[in-house]
């Protein structure tokens, strides 16, 4: 992915969402223009869930290993791979934070009851 034409944003979620919408706008490349997001849409749905198992892999050996600059490394892929499959369904990241918010502060048990399975 190429680096960002100005300083990318300070908050987390503020880079994600900024992440996301780069995602967007090389998910609507025209034919035949150069871009890895571009390929992983134009591959199709089989091949992002693909690589996001392939990065929640990576992430688990880099935890196992311990070597705290590879779990970022790792996790960091593993961000990017989630940020395209919501992009593939048009879902903002916002939705997640929403998701996320509603389960701050519930207990585990409580949060999965809520959900009823």
């Amino acid at each position: 992915m190429a680096a960002f034409e100005s300083d990318p944003p300070a908050a987390a979620d503020d880079i994600l969402a900024t992440l996301y919408q780069v995602i967007l706008e090389r998910k609507q490349l025209a034919e035949g223009e150069k871009s890895y997001v571009k390929s992983l849409y134009d591959k199709g749905l089989d091949k992002i869930l693909g690589k996001i198992g392939e990065e929640a892999t990576e992430t688990a050996v880099a935890g196992k290993g311990g070597d705290p600059d590879e779990v970022i490394a790792e996790v960091a892929d593993l961000f990017f791979h989630v940020l395209v499959l919501l992009g593939y369904y048009d879902l903002p990241p916002a939705r997640v934070y929403d998701e996320l918010r509603r389960r701050f502060g519930l207990s585990g048990l409580e949060e999965k009851a809520s959900r009823g399975s």
